[in-house]
């Protein structure tokens, strides 16, 4: 089995990939600035090494490449790059150590899309910092596979969902009080006609696809792979569910969204636009095709359970409450 060096492993994918992992046979390091525990506990993580390391001070330092590449890693995971910059230094100190470097992308690369489900083959229209800075990173390791050979994987995960964090809700916002007003059956407003679309994934299926991208190298490498649920769903579809799952029958009006923002906190409002105004759906058919995987949540299992765990918190409470 590998050594799998994981930068950012305590978070959302990491709270399931590490168990995977261990679980498999691999010797993991977990390089964490050590600010946040995994959202659920697992036995997996007593034989885990631990090494802390804030990683901003190191890039500015220029030792953090380096530091990584000390690890000994066959496998290198990198979370959570979000400048081109980091992703090159990172790099350059692995080139020629490593056997399998993964990168962790986002659907934002698309921007809009031109058809869908949006496959990995179409043009990337990526718009907003994160999304361009994304872009150039996908754009500059696919360049350094083809070219020098260097053993780039990309993941683009959608709307990562689980117990223990608020998932994008059917406003197309993280506010946790929407699904309290869905559950004491209560008016929701939508922008729009809420025909634009979202698309969770659960953060177990991601896990699930990084394992397979492991275990298919030679399919692998060289290659992106969208990380999303089966279906993406519209948000008045995603409502119309919730109610339902709830006990209620659906309760829904709509505004068009220059008006319905008027009524919202301004921060929320945005959020909702940086969503739909991109509508993200995806193909699965790849990482099926080349992988053999298949995710095992929808994108409504998974918000359902991640909203499960939000009412056994106190954090989405119905009229008994």
């Amino acid at each position: 089995m590998s050594k799998v060096v994981i930068i950012g492993g305590s978070g959302h994918v990491g709270t399931y990939l590490v168990p995977r992992l261990v679980d498999a046979g691999h010797q993991v390091v977990n390089v964490t600035r050590g600010r946040h525990k995994p959202y659920r506990p697992h036995r997996a993580w007593d034989r885990v090494e631990t090494v802390l390391i804030d990683r901003d001070a190191a890039e500015h330092e220029g030792t953090f490449g380096s530091t990584v590449a000390g690890l000994g890693g066959d496998i290198v995971i990198d979370m959570i790059s979000f400048v081109l910059p980091r992703t090159q230094h990172l790099v350059e100190a692995l080139r020629g150590r490593v056997q399998h470097f993964l990168h962790c992308g986002t659907i934002w690369v698309y921007g809009h899309n031109a058809a869908v489900p949006a496959t990995e083959d179409q043009p990337l229209n990526p718009f907003g910092e994160y999304g361009i800075q994304k872009a150039a990173m996908e754009t500059w390791l696919l360049d350094q596979a083809s070219r020098t050979g260097f053993p780039a994987t990309l993941f683009r995960p959608g709307h990562i969902v689980g117990p223990g964090w608020d998932p994008l809700n059917p406003a197309g916002h993280f506010n946790s009080e929407v699904f309290s007003r869905i559950a004491r059956g209560e008016e929701l407003t939508l922008p729009n006609f809420g025909l634009e679309t979202v698309h969770h994934v659960h953060a177990d299926d991601i896990a699930g696809l990084i394992m397979a991208i492991i275990a298919n190298r030679s399919a692998s490498v060289g290659e992106t792979f969208n990380a999303v649920s089966p279906q993406a769903v519209n948000l008045r579809g995603y409502a119309e569910a919730m109610y339902r799952w709830f006990g209620h029958e659906p309760k829904l009006r709509y505004l068009p969204f220059d008006e319905w923002r008027t009524h919202q906190v301004p921060e929320e409002a945005e959020a909702t636009w940086e969503h739909i105004v991109r509508s993200p759906s995806h193909s699965m058919e790849k990482a099926k095709r080349l992988l053999g995987f298949t995710p095992r949540y929808s994108s409504l299992e998974a918000v359902q359970e991640a909203v499960t765990w939000l009412i056994a918190n106190g954090r989405v409470q119905g009229p008994q409450d």
